[in-house]
């Protein structure tokens, strides 16, 4: 648990984002790389509009995928800022919230920006 003075605040993401953004970022990567093996016809109408943009759209598709990893990347970096102006000095801690934000972005990023150290006077 994180140390009074705030030097090492971490919490993790909520179970029901960090499958929602696992499950949404796989099926993403599996039809822009693999998109003859997915079984649009099981997968109802999710399957009918992947289907449909891999079919009609798959250059935003596959373009999509790296930005989606771009901002990412981006939101992950952000934290490491916040974490500087939130008094988080823990080499290990800001590596937690880099990583935690890249793979699950706001899920993540959230639960950093809300925190307000203590000692710290709280904007309104």
């Amino acid at each position: 648990m994180a140390r009074s003075d705030g030097s090492s605040y971490f919490r993790r993401s909520a179970l029901v984002w960090m499958l929602v953004v696992t499950l949404s970022l796989s099926f993403f990567t599996w039809t822009v790389f693999w998109p003859q093996d997915v079984p649009y016809s099981s997968l109802g109408p999710l399957g009918a509009l992947a289907k449909h943009l891999v079919d009609y759209h798959y250059p935003v598709l596959y373009y999509g995928w790296f930005l989606t990893w771009l901002i990412h990347l981006f939101e992950a970096l952000f934290a490491l800022k916040v974490c500087s102006d939130k008094g988080i000095d823990s080499t290990s801690t800001r590596l937690l919230w880099f990583a935690q934000t890249f793979l699950f972005g706001f899920a993540s990023l959230g639960l950093l920006v809300k925190y307000k150290p203590d000692g710290r006077p709280k904007r309104q």
